[in-house]
């Protein structure tokens, strides 16, 4: 059992009858005639008819009504023309008409050719798994969890494991991200990794305000200092396989709580702040998805876990901080906190030489303002990387753009007084900036992607996800390390 509350997802059953459940989605590729096989046709006509609507309008828009024996029915079309970003939204504009309704348990029903059942199976099923789950809502009702859902017309069940545990990575992302902070503290989200862990058989290392102090990691310290708690900690979790041939590093930024500091965001942007730890969630979800999928890789996952809270101890502007690597930073903006937690742990990650590393953070603002909250940013130092990248984003709906990170751009990081500026005043390409910074504290010349979450939330929801926080990049990391 995933020790996340409300994180348990609904029970498939596999179907060799058409189900009979209370609501039910019927799904079939897009045409200009019903298929014959498509349950209750006859009924779709005459609502299709009554709304004036021709049948490929299916293809845009789901079409619910009740049926004879008081089921609600939806009915959707498929384009398979489409990309995956298109097809997992129709799905949940389909779904959502069940789900409003707060069911039990939901049938799908998928009819075509058999890739086309396929498709549209995994893509339902997910669906349907990531927002029948609930998320942590602080209220007295709350609603109930979706419990079933039947499936009928594909039977996989090794490729539907793999989207459970794609989607129990996401539900536990999202559950961690919307968390009160409060209920997550540093010391309380540690005490949710070990217990994760011990569940897993994940191996698990600390290291605490004392070992980062001794270890000289002074980027991270300069953040975690302004808190009168010191539970901050880099978290450090181990996924071993017997059959890997890669190790594979991933490194999330887990800021519980971000103020800005003495650089005190206003109310607006403070809200919400206790989200600034989606990277690491992230990170978590999808050490856990290739756990659950057995993925033969070996996986290292880093979290950074502090909070920037301005107080006595807190770095302030003009600080000059050395890093775990030696080099000496010149604090220009104390809410660019996150690419200082995140240079000590890219450092001790690198350190362990993998064959790739990955690191997530909602880290600037400037990345929200170039691409939207609808894609996430991905910078590299291998080109080959970032096509790989953006073509997984593509084919998981969790689109990617990729953005420069030429050697030119780091002179506006110079520095009279250290070896680097953590930032500039100006804004600009910050997402760009941070990225030249990040790359300082990369040994080994590590293969890495920077993934800048913009995406971590959108008020509507995002692809499969109708929830404004989404979980984006769980599924793409899965896929990104996926070794089959």
């Amino acid at each position: 059992m995933i020790f996340i509350e409300n994180a348990m997802l609904a029970q498939l059953t596999l179907s060799h009858n058409l189900p009979n459940a209370k609501h039910r989605l019927l799904i079939c590729p897009k045409s200009k005639v019903l298929p014959e096989d498509l349950p209750h046709g006859e009924r779709l006509k005459s609502v299709l008819a009554r709304r004036d609507m021709k049948i490929s309008a299916l293809a845009k828009t789901p079409v619910s009504a009740n049926i004879a024996d008081g089921a609600l029915v939806v009915w959707a079309m498929l384009d398979f023309d489409q990309d995956t970003y298109a097809l997992q939204v129709q799905l949940r504009k389909a779904l959502q008409l069940l789900l409003d309704e707060h069911p039990k348990e939901i049938a799908i029903v998928v009819s075509g050719a058999a890739e086309q059942r396929k498709r549209a199976a995994l893509l339902a099923v997910y669906v349907a798994w990531v927002n029948g789950a609930l998320l942590p809502v602080q209220k007295r009702k709350e609603g109930e969890p979706l419990k079933s859902l039947i499936l009928f017309g594909f039977d996989d069940q090794k490729a539907l494991d793999d989207v459970k545990a794609q989607a129990q990575g996401n539900v536990l992302c999202r559950t961690l991200t919307a968390l009160p902070p409060n209920q997550l503290t540093p010391a309380l989200y540690r005490e949710r990794l070990q217990k994760l862990a011990l569940e897993q058989h994940w191996q698990y290392q600390e290291f605490d305000m004392k070992a980062l102090r001794k270890m000289k990691a002074g980027a991270f310290v300069a953040v975690a200092q302004g808190s009168s708690t010191e539970d901050a900690a880099i978290v450090h979790l181990r996924y071993r396989h017997p059959k890997a041939i890669k190790t594979i590093a991933l490194v999330g930024k887990g800021i519980c709580f971000d103020t800005g500091g003495h650089n005190l965001k206003p109310a607006r942007y403070m809200h919400n702040m206790h989200e600034d730890m989606n990277g690491s969630a992230v990170a978590l979800g999808i050490l856990l998805g290739a756990t659950l999928q057995k993925q033969p890789v070996n996986l290292d996952c880093w979290l950074a876990i502090a909070q920037n809270h301005i107080g006595p101890g807190a770095y302030k502007q003009n600080d000059i901080v050395t890093a775990l690597n030696g080099t000496t930073i010149e604090i220009i903006h104390t809410d660019a906190e996150g690419r200082m937690v995140l240079a000590d742990t890219l450092t001790l990650a690198s350190r362990e030489k993998p064959d790739l590393m990955i690191d997530f953070a909602t880290l600037t603002g400037s990345m929200e303002e170039a691409v939207g909250n609808r894609y996430s940013g991905v910078l590299g130092n291998r080109v080959s990387l970032l096509q790989r990248a953006v073509a997984t984003g593509q084919m998981t709906g969790e689109r990617l753009c990729a953005f420069p990170m030429d050697e030119d751009y780091e002179v506006e990081l110079k520095s009279k007084f250290a070896d680097i500026k953590q930032c500039t005043l100006e804004g600009g390409a910050d997402h760009i900036l941070a990225m030249r910074f990040l790359n300082k504290f990369v040994e080994n010349d590590t293969p890495w992607l920077h993934v800048d979450l913009s995406a971590s939330r959108c008020e509507d929801g995002l692809g499969a996800v109708g929830t404004e926080i989404t979980g984006f990049g769980v599924g793409w990391g899965l896929n990104m390390i996926s070794a089959r």
